[in-house]
């Protein structure tokens, strides 16, 4: 006897089957199916499904619980938290201003937060808009502060702690480095030009003219809306995710799967008055060197198989979802899912392989001439052995042994990985990796290592310390309290025994590892550590660093 919940997806089968399947065969359709058939088990959270080509739909499915608690079972209509792919409606809402000589993508983002500290270089609307901005992601930032993981975390503790931030993680237009707090900041910026709520503001330009009327921007954590999925950890069993997210503008929307195609199709086949603005949401900007990144306007624009790509993905809690499009196929794909260990990004490849057939694919001949065989050289071992020590890469926040064994150089990124540096000249090496052949290059002026992968940005390691495998010993010198006047927060860091801990009142005790001589390693939210003193070995301070937030500071405390 069947439950509810297949009984439903039985039937919801049968009429799909029979309503708009029909360029599909029943062969891919079951392929397709058997991907999202495990969640349909008991007790078991799910999603929806929805995949469409030239403006019909061909696959259309619900799966799972939307609430274990209640045994609810997802539907079509079923509306998800689709976290991060809010962000191109936050795009298109600064489009839309921007056609509207509202703003310019290249004004100063100080024009409209006057608020925010005065940092040394201008940030534009632009750089947000790209991740290129430099500054801080509110999660790791607002963990340094003192937040926990389950905490809410609005749009108005990020606007007052930003307040007071006067550094930022890289120069902008220097780097890329998603961060969630650049489309907060948007969100603002549309409320200020509008004098309307975001949420309103949305529903009003975006959400009710395209036809999308079951989406909604979320302001209120804790608001009772219906049809709402509910979202779980997956773990050793399903645990309920805390709904600690409470901002807006980076994420927080809720849909459903048919609102968000009529989304997708205005990338290949656009409404008439939309189409100049979906067309700038593929704008790309180089970074300052000139290297192109794969962001758009809030969308990743990526080839997949040799066909062009627009794409993003969305996390928060337990909710996972993807939307995909091939706009010269006219195919659109959205998964959204209520659990975390969904694998929805996974799914979305394997349907795109066999919705285009992939082993059917020929690659295309390169018409580009192989590389030569470079020359190697052989060097001394005196001339090797200056370039041994530790280097470490800020942006990266992760170090890189460089030492000699027997007659040759070798590259080390822990202890269990380990290559051969082969000379080209006298400062530049292969590395001899089994799938990838970087080119190393030593600059005695900088005193800095460059990693050069193909066409992909360079890693930039800097000249750390000479000793390799022993750690100073005077820890005892880097006891005290260390005060941060942007978080206005304290941590202490002590001996215990023979191990080191830094303790703060809210994320209790952590022990230290240390890596490199004033370099340590923690649990999270700190990440990495990293002591600084004078030129007369004084302690002045520390700086913290966890993914997307780097380098925040730390001053000695005296009491």
């Amino acid at each position: 006897m069947k439950t509810k919940i297949q009984y439903i997806t039985f039937l919801a089968a049968i009429f799909l089957t029979l309503n708009g399947f029909s360029q599909l065969s029943e062969e891919k359709i079951e392929q397709i199916d058997s991907l999202f058939t495990p969640w349909n088990a008991a007790n078991h959270p799910g999603g929806t499904v929805l995949i469409s080509k030239k403006g019909e739909i061909l696959f259309s499915r619900a799966y799972g619980l939307a609430s274990l608690e209640y045994n609810i079972p997802n539907t079509l209509n079923t509306r998800f938290n689709i976290g991060s792919l809010s962000k191109q409606f936050t795009a298109m809402g600064i489009v839309l201003l921007e056609e509207q000589n509202k703003l310019s993508f290249d004004d100063d983002i100080r024009k409209y937060i006057p608020e925010l500290a005065p940092y040394d270089t201008t940030i534009t609307i632009r750089h947000l808009l790209h991740h290129t901005s430099g500054i801080r992601d509110i999660h790791g930032l607002l963990g340094l502060a003192g937040w926990r993981a389950a905490d809410l975390e609005t749009n108005e503790d990020v606007y007052r702690v930003f307040k007071n931030q006067k550094d930022l993680n890289f120069n902008p237009g220097d780097e890329l480095s998603y961060s969630n707090t650049g489309y907060i900041f948007l969100a603002r910026i549309i409320e200020k030009i509008s004098g309307l709520n975001f949420d309103k503001w949305m529903k009003q330009n975006i959400f009710d003219p395209l036809g999308m009327k079951n989406t909604y921007v979320e302001t209120q954590h804790d608001r009772i809306v219906a049809n709402n999925a509910t979202s779980y950890y997956l773990r050793d069993d399903f645990k309920r995710a805390i709904e600690y997210w409470g901002y807006f503008g980076s994420g927080n929307m809720h849909s459903k799967i048919e609102d968000l195609n009529i989304w997708l199709q205005n990338f290949s086949t656009p409404q008439k008055e939309w189409a100049s603005a979906f067309n700038t949401l593929l704008t790309r900007t180089p970074l300052n060197n000139g290297f192109e990144t794969a962001f758009g306007f809030g969308v990743r624009i990526e080839e997949y198989e040799g066909k062009k790509v627009i794409q993003h993905g969305g996390s928060v809690g337990g909710f996972r979802a993807i939307a995909r499009v091939f706009p010269g196929e006219q195919l659109h794909m959205v998964i959204l899912s209520n659990y975390s260990k969904s694998g929805v990004g996974a799914k979305t490849n394997i349907i795109s392989d066999i919705l285009l057939s992939k082993s059917k694919v020929t690659p295309e001949k390169s018409t580009t001439q192989k590389s030569k065989t470079p020359e190697f050289l052989a060097l001394p071992k005196n001339r090797l052995k200056k370039f041994e020590g530790i280097y470490w890469s800020d942006s990266e926040k992760s170090g890189r042994k460089i030492y000699l064994e027997n007659d040759t150089l070798r590259y080390s990124s822990s202890p269990e990985n380990s290559w051969p540096l082969v000379p080209t000249d006298e400062h530049t090496f292969i590395m001899m990796h089994p799938s990838i052949q970087p080119v190393v290059t030593f600059d005695s002026n900088t005193h800095q290592m460059t990693i050069k992968t193909g066409d992909n940005l360079p890693g930039v390691f800097t000249f750390l310390q000479k000793d390799l495998d022993t750690n100073r010993k005077d820890l005892h010198l880097f006891v005290g309290h260390y005060y941060s006047p942007e978080l206005k927060t304290t941590y202490s860091i002590f001996k215990e025994g023979d191990a080191m801990y830094i303790e703060h009142a809210r994320h209790g005790k952590m022990k230290l590892k240390q890596l490199y001589n004033t370099i340590f390693s923690t649990e999270e939210p700190i990440g990495i550590l990293e002591i600084k003193k004078d030129k007369n070995h004084k302690v002045l301070g520390l700086t913290m660093s966890n993914g997307r937030t780097r380098n925040v500071w730390f001053k000695r405390a005296n009491f």
